[in-house]
């Protein structure tokens, strides 16, 4: 018999880790030999076990999934992470793919699925629900094609950064040592070329397109 595959799951819910424990522990080519019910604690725990594939949950105390999957990635930890989650809004799924996410499945899936997702990202492989693949494909086409339009200055993000956490322009002025008027021209520039017409609009953007970071 090969290896099993070691599992970890990180969920703050206790009966939702003793299920999925068992659910995939039936066929014994899975292990699950840790269990984590924060960010934190996952984290810690990563570097005392031998873990071949993380199932990670996004909404938990501490350190929510998001954050964990960012801290691994910027550790260049090469554990295989698949975020098991109720979300299915998109926006989630784009920033997890954008951090470098292994597989992305929901909660209320077949456990086939779950063990497909799980044998996949195992051997190396990208697994996105399928339901969700259409989705996310659009979305990441849409913001690739507002990059390329938008060509922003690296000066004309850092106002739009400033301006999308509600500074008005004489203070984004004395943030970035510049004056007032100056300013109001970057401002200007930029809703011309992310086709905006508020600084409301021009926020939303800054959000959808991960100038700025919501998580």
């Amino acid at each position: 018999m090969t290896k099993p595959i070691n599992i970890m799951i990180a969920d703050d819910h206790h009966m939702v880790r003793e299920g999925l424990k068992q659910l995939l522990e039936l066929e014994g080519d899975i292990v699950v030999n840790a269990e984590a019910d924060d960010g934190v604690q996952c984290i810690d725990m990563l570097k005392e076990k031998q873990t071949d594939v993380l199932l990670l949950d996004i909404n938990m105390p501490n350190m929510n999934g998001l954050q964990v999957l960012k801290h691994l990635r910027k550790k260049n930890n090469d554990v295989k992470v698949l975020i098991l989650t109720i979300h299915n809004e998109v926006e989630y799924l784009v920033k997890a793919v954008e951090i470098g996410v292994d597989g992305y499945v929901l909660k209320d899936s077949e456990s086939a699925l779950l063990k497909k997702a799980i044998y996949c990202v195992y051997n190396g492989e990208t697994f996105i629900q399928p339901e969700l693949a259409p989705v996310l494909n659009k979305r990441l086409d849409q913001k690739n094609s507002a990059a390329s339009n938008s060509s922003l200055t690296k000066r004309e993000i850092e106002v739009l950064k400033l301006l999308a956490e509600g500074l008005f322009n004489k203070e984004i002025a004395y943030t970035l040592n510049i004056s007032e008027k100056t300013v109001k021209n970057h401002v200007s520039n930029i809703f011309k070329k992310i086709n905006v017409s508020d600084r409301t609009q021009a926020a939303v953007y800054a959000i959808k397109n991960n100038i700025v970071d919501i998580f």
